[in-house]
């Protein structure tokens, strides 16, 4: 994996959309990095993969998870 990754990215990985992920950082709950040379936000992957941890663990707390279900055929 990539040591930094694009907000595109982040969002992918953590399910939600880019606007989201504005919105956090808005409110301090997730704040990127910036590109020196663009301004543009980018995330360290193991700030990410932490974050989607914690928010995994917090669904547990709360008894809220998503089940998929999955057709097998015999």
């Amino acid at each position: 994996m990539k040591e930094h990754i694009t907000i595109k990215e982040a969002a992918n990985i953590l399910g939600v959309s880019p606007q989201t992920l504005r919105n956090w950082e808005k409110y301090g709950q997730l704040v990127p990095y910036r590109n020196p040379i663009n301004n543009y936000r980018v995330y360290r992957a193991e700030q990410i993969r932490a974050f989607l941890e914690d928010m995994h663990n917090e669904r547990l707390k709360k008894g809220r998870f998503r089940i998929k279900v999955v057709h097998v055929k015999d």
